[in-house]
């Protein structure tokens, strides 16, 4: 239920191999770093890590990007923004204004549009995030992360970890994704939610917010 499978399909993805043989899907962003070694060669001497721009890629100027980052064909990441290796931005991926992604993996056309952040996370292809969604990867005791699906309750070892959103997820404006939040894929997540922990794919998240009306004296 947490391999990668369960979240994304791999069959066409250019980082495919990022994925292979892992059992908790989280294992990726610690695999990262040396696959982005063996893909861009390990940084010139005395100089910064490597950043790769693919075909069609652009990078606006007034953009911060550091190293390592491989930015994929026909990515986009707009001026106003900040992007902190390891980072991993697939074909079409976009990180819009005021935007700020580290250490993270956007697969193909995910996109971050608006007044985002997404730390130590995985977005599949074709997540959207509304305005103001983030995805926060640090608890507030800064213990490891726990992760309960079901009856079992993985502790990833991890410090740092953000959300896994499956392909085709949506996220409705200014949602709190807290730290260890997985969401199975084509799941739409109303404005205003916070969540935490496992939630399954093709489902329909929303919160009841009870709105009170009073007349003024």
């Amino acid at each position: 239920m947490v391999r990668p499978e369960s979240f994304f399909d791999l069959s066409e993805c250019e980082h495919s191999e990022l994925f292979e043989g892992l059992d908790s899907v989280w294992e990726a962003l610690a695999r990262m770093p040396a696959y982005l070694e063996r893909r861009l060669g390990g940084a010139p001497s005395g100089g910064e890590p490597r950043i790769h721009l693919s075909p069609g890629a652009v990078v606006e100027e007034g953009a911060q990007v550091t190293g390592p980052a491989l930015i994929g064909a026909g990515a986009h990441v707009y001026a106003g923004t900040l992007v902190r290796g390891p980072v991993i931005l697939g074909r079409g991926a976009v990180v819009g204004r005021g935007s700020e992604v580290t250490r993270s993996i956007l697969l193909d056309e995910a996109h971050v549009p608006h007044l985002n952040y997404v730390g130590d996370s995985i977005l599949g292809s074709s997540v959207n995030l509304g305005a103001g969604a983030v995805c926060s990867n640090v608890k507030l005791d800064k213990g490891a992360i726990k992760i309960r699906v079901g009856e079992r309750e993985y502790d990833t070892g991890m410090a740092r970890l953000g959300a896994i959103l499956g392909d085709g997820v949506e996220v409705g404006c200014n949602v709190v994704l807290n730290p260890g939040t997985l969401v199975g894929p084509g799941t739409r997540i109303y404005p205003g939610v916070s969540l935490r922990g496992y939630f399954p794919g093709h489902h329909i998240i929303k919160a009841r917010q009870q709105v009170e009306i009073i007349k003024r004296k």
